[in-house]
């Protein structure tokens, strides 16, 4: 049987814009939602995603991503799940490490260790089991009356560490290692290595892809409409316990001097300086441009590596503004469209 591929677009959870979000996602045709947990920079995604389950149907609602650092892993798994009851089953814990949302609270991202440890609680929490705090048992005693199943963990990952972690331990992996097709197929080898000496089975996890597209016909004007994406990205491959695993030298070493110059006050941002060492020939392999149709080629031979889903990025907060109208049209009217077919 074939499963069609799930679309995922990537938003804010802007307060007052939470409804508004989520119908024209699913008036557009997206299967779902992912929203930004970063605490200091914009609105709460769990509150977002309970409002825009109230006027949606079928919209899947994700955080991309929330961390286990921020939250304890029982109040995050309480959140969601709150979220899970409410959509009647649409919610997915999209989780990592933490960038923004602990670099405002003057805190680096977590150390992997504690990122794997918190992250067994959390799905522990999830699927109604009991873990042990420092002597003390602790469940999430109220999911005893929740009539939705377990929300599902998907993890985003970059390096090999949390790759392989993901594909031993939870429901769902979503890459966020760029567009290029020899990256992403090493990173879904290493996952299915990792998912099979588990012993689980290709059922058992679902894999997805973070993709950063730019959609214009002028391809300069589709790089620009996503560089500082693209350099964010480039800055997740950086970070400690990836550093820029699966590229070749030359690209490696673009990441790294991202890496070094990144300036998280400037997150998103195509102005930033860290944006600005990106080659164009960088932009177009770790991302996504051009027209709707060339948009639509690279992603559907993304797909074919065996995914499940993406979830797209588009425009950053200052693109220019012309642009990304003609990039949300395109997409709108025949990227999905022909994703679709």
């Amino acid at each position: 049987m074939t499963v069609a591929l799930e679309l995922f677009t990537m938003s804010i959870p802007e307060t007052g814009f939470a409804e508004k979000l989520a119908q024209r996602a699913e008036a557009g045709g997206w299967d779902g939602i992912s929203l930004t947990d970063s605490q200091n920079l914009v609105g709460d995604p769990f509150v977002a995603m309970a409002l825009g389950a109230r006027v949606t149907e079928h919209l899947q609602f994700m955080t991309g991503v929330t961390n286990p650092a921020t939250r304890h892993p029982a109040a995050l798994a309480t959140a969601i799940a709150t979220v899970q009851e409410v959509s009647g089953g649409r919610a997915v814990l999209g989780i990592g490490r933490g960038d923004t949302a602990l670099f405002h609270l003057g805190r680096p991202p977590m150390r992997i260790e504690d990122f794997f440890a918190r992250t067994r609680e959390v799905h522990a929490y999830l699927r109604g089991e009991t873990i042990d705090l420092n002597g003390h048992p602790s469940r999430l005693r109220w999911l005893d009356r929740a009539r939705q199943p377990a929300v599902p963990v998907d993890i985003a990952a970059s390096g090999p560490k949390v790759i392989a972690f993901a594909a031993r331990t939870v429901e769902r992996i979503t890459f966020a290692v760029g567009a290029d097709p020899d990256r992403l197929a090493w990173a879904l080898d290493l996952a299915r290595t990792s998912m099979r000496a588990a012993g689980r089975s290709d059922a058992d996890v679902s894999f997805g892809a973070y993709v950063n597209v730019g959609c214009h016909p002028d391809a300069g004007a589709a790089r620009d409409l996503i560089r500082g994406t693209i350099a964010a990205f480039a800055h997740f491959s950086a970070m400690p316990g990836s550093t820029g695993a699966g590229l070749d030298e030359p690209d490696r070493a673009v990441v790294a001097e991202v890496g070094r110059r990144y300036d998280s006050n400037r997150h998103l941002f195509n102005t930033a300086d860290h944006s600005s060492v990106l080659p164009d020939a960088f932009i177009d392999r770790f991302g996504v441009v051009g027209d709707a149709e060339v948009c639509a080629r690279r992603l559907r031979d993304l797909a074919s590596l065996g995914l499940d889903r993406l979830v797209i990025s588009g425009p950053t907060i200052d693109a220019d503004p012309t642009n990304a109208k003609v990039h949300h049209r395109l997409v709108g009217d025949e990227l999905l469209p022909a994703l679709r077919g």
